[in-house]
């Protein structure tokens, strides 16, 4: 909770959320566990605001943002999901890739680039979408009955919050649609075409609204407390676009890097469609207004970020908390020249190669857990650092430093390091969770809510840290070029055709 004049965090909650890993390479999460969080959520932070004295009858919009191509299907007349969400990093859709790849001219992966700002890839909704109703039998049921329903996580959220199956609004936005390959990013309307190609029947797919305007009214008897009922839901972008805007990232050139689960950078490009030739997306930054103008943006996506630290704690259990991973890098200041390539989900921008795995390298008997902590997180700042060159070259104005805001930016070691690998200021605002802020600056200007400007002399500038280069550019360059010829072995060690004992490969 914000408020609205001084974009002061006031109060907070937070759960974390179980991923299930079914088979390799397939990560899911349940839809009905995502609804409870965000009630969990609701309600404790209500009650921390309530130890405070401040009156939640004051909690006049609300905001939702959400991990973006992760896709669900539920049954509107039972209001149940019908198959877990399949979340944006899943990989089982790599033979349903290969297979639509046949149908295209050249198995060109960039052949709807230009329509949509997407190569063709596992990572996006349409491709998921399409492996629920090849694979699982009650979503092709209820499709056939006229009873199902398509969104990615916004969309469900939004549909149960205002209703559900009595009367809930289907309803996504602009942001998120860009992100399913179904989405026209010039006429912002879903494609007959790309549905045609993909199979997807249109009626289950959601009515695209701007990012900022009044979706539907929380409904009555919720939560507990009941406070919310009647507030409006008006504020609704993926998360990459709610950190842009929450980091005010307004102007054409003006760029965001976020640090969660993987890292994702951002480069507003105002009211044009920039294509990239570096192996970027063009995707949309925003809407704030049905009347309003939309904003494209060019992104780097890196799958893993965060989501390596999580990986040193539950698989090799080698740190207890996350927080560890920072105290073992800290205690030796280098990897000794282990290089940690974590491409678990294959290499998403630059390179796009789903083929890609995960490897250490560099390994000597002197190496230990620290270095491997240290090495891991260089990783995170040596992909952002390909992203960046990426951007650079398709925008032609280098960044003079960088903005970044997620939960990895509390690690000082790594923020430090990005500076050093990438020879410019890093610089993160005091309150990291800009991805929030984003959606609720957009929920308060809807039209209609309007207590929260978005005009630039309103908004309040933000306190932040810098973190300066502390190393000579020649060892960072020296280590980047290292870093490069470890992403050269990761490629290839996949292919989608299994042994006949039906193991990986």
């Amino acid at each position: 909770v914000f408020n609205a004049k001084t974009a002061e965090l006031l109060s907070h909650h937070q759960v974390e959320i179980q991923q299930k890993f079914p088979k390799e390479g397939w990560v899911e999460q349940d839809p009905k566990e995502i609804l409870r969080s965000v009630h969990e959520c609701v309600e404790k932070t209500c009650e921390k605001l309530q130890q405070l004295n401040i009156d939640i009858t004051n909690i006049k919009a609300i905001g939702v943002s959400n991990q973006r191509e992760t896709t669900v299907v539920w049954d509107k007349t039972t209001g149940e999901p019908l198959y877990n969400a399949i979340v944006w990093l899943d990989l089982r859709t790599q033979s349903t890739v290969e297979r639509l790849l046949k149908r295209i001219p050249g198995k060109n992966k960039s052949y709807f680039k230009f329509r949509t700002g997407l190569p063709l890839s596992t990572y996006f909704s349409a491709v998921k979408l399409r492996w629920l109703l090849d694979n699982v039998e009650d979503i092709k049921k209820a499709v056939d009955d006229g009873r199902a329903m398509f969104g990615t996580i916004d969309s469900w959220l939004i549909w149960s919050l205002t209703g559900g199956k009595n009367g809930g609004v289907h309803c996504t936005d602009v942001t998120n649609a860009s992100r399913t390959m179904l989405f026209n990013i010039h006429s912002l309307d879903w494609d007959p075409e790309l549905c045609q190609f993909f199979d997807i029947p249109m009626e289950i797919l959601p009515k695209v609204r701007s990012s900022s305007e009044i979706y539907g009214l929380m409904v009555c008897g919720f939560f507990k407390s009941g406070a919310l009922t009647g507030v409006p839901i008006s504020g609704c972008l993926g998360d990459q676009s709610a950190a842009l805007v929450g980091q005010m990232c307004f102007q054409d050139g003006q760029a965001k890097n976020t640090y969660g689960t993987g890292c994702f950078l951002l480069c507003n490009t105002g009211q044009k469609c920039v294509f990239s030739e570096h192996g970027l997306l063009t995707t949309i930054a925003y809407k704030l207004g049905r009347d309003k103008p939309v904003h494209y943006a060019l992104e780097g996506s890196v799958a893993i970020a965060g989501a390596v630290v999580r990986w040193l704690r539950d698989n090799l259990g080698i740190v207890k908390t996350s927080q560890e991973v920072e105290k073992l890098a800290a205690e030796v200041g280098t990897s000794y020249g282990c290089y940690f390539v974590p491409a678990f989900s294959g290499l998403y921008a630059p390179y796009w190669e789903p083929s890609a795995r995960g490897i250490i390298c560099g390994l000597t008997q002197f190496t230990n857990k620290n270095h491997i902590a240290f090495a891991a997180l260089e990783a995170v700042c040596f992909q952002t650092r390909e992203i960046l060159e990426a951007m650079n070259n398709d925008c032609g104005i280098p960044l003079s430093q960088l903005q970044v805001d997620g939960g990895m930016t509390n690690n000082k070691v790594l923020m430090q390091l990005q500076s050093d690998i990438l020879c410019i200021p890093v610089v993160k605002p005091s309150m990291p969770e800009t991805t929030a802020l984003g959606a609720a600056m957009a929920a308060g200007a809807a039209e209609g809510v309007g207590i929260w400007s978005l005009n630039p002399g309103d908004l309040t500038a933000v306190t932040c840290e810098r973190f300066e280069p502390q190393i000579n550019p020649a060892e960072s360059e020296c280590r980047y070029a290292r870093w490069k010829k470890a992403v050269m072995k990761s490629m290839g060690w996949e292919t989608s055709e299994a042994p006949s004992n039906g193991k990986p490969m």
